[in-house]
């Protein structure tokens, strides 16, 4: 009998979304009266995880005390284990003041239409120092350099905390129409397939063949009934590819390579954070909410540059509060890359006996270059397939 996993903190799933339309026109109609406030990226994709249930069971905002217990200690003032701070931060919060109801409008969409109703708990001014120990318990740094302690550091130090109501998912729906999916829909996909057992691999880039190949071995050494692919469809760090074109090369990929009946492709309306362990355990925890059994944590799980070790993503995952509060599981992947011995995409680990020279390795950079200069990939680190959908954007970007 199926039995999935319970999401996060509940026993069903908490998303805020309004789906009554009475309600939701009556929302919008009263919102026309309220104070209004234009909020950043980072809370406009908050707000869609929120609404979508992704981020059970936390209902909106946190404020001050929230925020440093959970980058401190990765546990909510009423001890509910969250690893990173979910956060309305803005530089202008004119006059809005506690027990306020106020519109939050959408960044991302021409005319900024309201996106949420925030019952406004607190209004709370953050010190410079503060935000710096924010970020340097989120990220294990508070280095400018690093692209999301940069964005952090730009969102102003104005914290507007208390519950929300949402309204839409804003341009996901409508800009990834097959792939957008609610934590609920997902569980409810998967329920249908009559999985069970789901692993989930997280990608905010197109899919090689050693990610495909990381997925198959997950699928088979966990014996697990199907993979989630899941891709993050929010705002990235520039050099990334985008959702559009990552969406249609895995696609083809997995049309192509993959069994039938064995992968799910979605993805979630979600801005990278590039914060390494801490934003493997918050994909660990929303992927949890879909209803996945065990979640894919590969080398540098989330990270950027050399601000992390390299399975520092997967340690984190033996700290007690962790292995006390998250039922889900990860699989810890090595380093996979094609091996000219065995003609084969293999964990680095599995072979002790093969030299570098034994492996077709390629940086991310050193594939763009190649791409951008026209140069085929080699069929050992990309499908044809795959490798034509990306030439094509590269090339066009000339």
């Amino acid at each position: 009998m199926q039995n999935l996993i319970e999401p996060h903190g509940a026993k069903t799933l908490k998303p805020l979304i309004i789906t009554d339309i009475n309600e939701k026109n009556s929302l919008i109609e009263r919102s026309k009266k309220l104070k209004k406030i234009v909020v950043n990226s980072a809370a406009a994709s908050n707000i869609v995880m929120l609404g979508a249930g992704y981020f059970t069971p936390l209902s909106g905002f946190m404020d001050k005390a929230n925020s440093f217990s959970v980058a401190e200690k990765m546990m909510t003032s009423d001890d509910i284990f969250w690893p990173v701070p979910i956060l309305n931060l803005a530089h202008d919060v004119q006059k809005i003041e506690s027990g306020d109801e106020i519109a939050l409008l959408d960044p991302n969409i021409d005319g900024n239409p309201v996106l949420a109703i925030q019952k406004v708990n607190s209004v709370e001014k953050l010190s410079e120092i503060e935000i710096n120990n924010l970020a340097e318990k989120i990220f294990g740094t508070n280095d400018a350099e690093h692209p999301g302690v940069k964005n952090f550091l730009s969102l102003g130090n104005n914290l507007i905390s208390g519950d929300i109501k949402v309204l839409n998912f804003s341009y996901f729906p409508k800009e990834f129409p097959d792939t957008f999916a609610t934590a609920y829909e997902i569980r409810e996909k998967i329920t249908n397939s009559g999985w069970s057992k789901i692993v989930a691999f997280q990608t905010r880039n197109p899919m090689h063949r050693a990610h495909e190949e990381l997925c198959k071995m997950a699928l088979e050494r966990l014996d697990a009934d199907g993979v989630l692919i899941h891709m993050v469809l929010g705002k990235l760090k520039e050099g990334d590819i985008p959702g559009n074109i990552r969406n249609e090369a895995i696609r083809k990929m997995v049309e192509l390579y993959f069994p039938e009946n064995s992968a799910m492709i979605t993805g979630f309306g979600f801005d990278m954070l590039y914060a390494g362990p801490r934003e493997a355990l918050l994909h660990a925890t929303f992927r949890q909410n879909c209803g996945c059994s065990h979640l894919i944590i590969g080398r540098d799980h989330a990270g950027v540059g050399d601000y992390y070790g390299a399975f520092e993503a997967q340690e984190i995952f033996n700290k007690d509060i962790v292995k006390k509060s998250l039922k889900i599981k990860i699989f810890a992947a090595d380093h996979t890359a094609y091996s000219k011995i065995l003609n084969k995409v293999v964990m680095m680990r599995d072979v002790k006996d093969h030299k570098k020279e034994d492996f077709v390795l390629l940086s991310g950079t050193k594939v763009r270059e190649m791409l951008s200069n026209g140069i085929d990939l080699p069929k050992e680190f990309a499908r044809k397939e795959v490798a034509d959908i990306l030439m094509h954007f590269y090339q066009s970007k000339r």
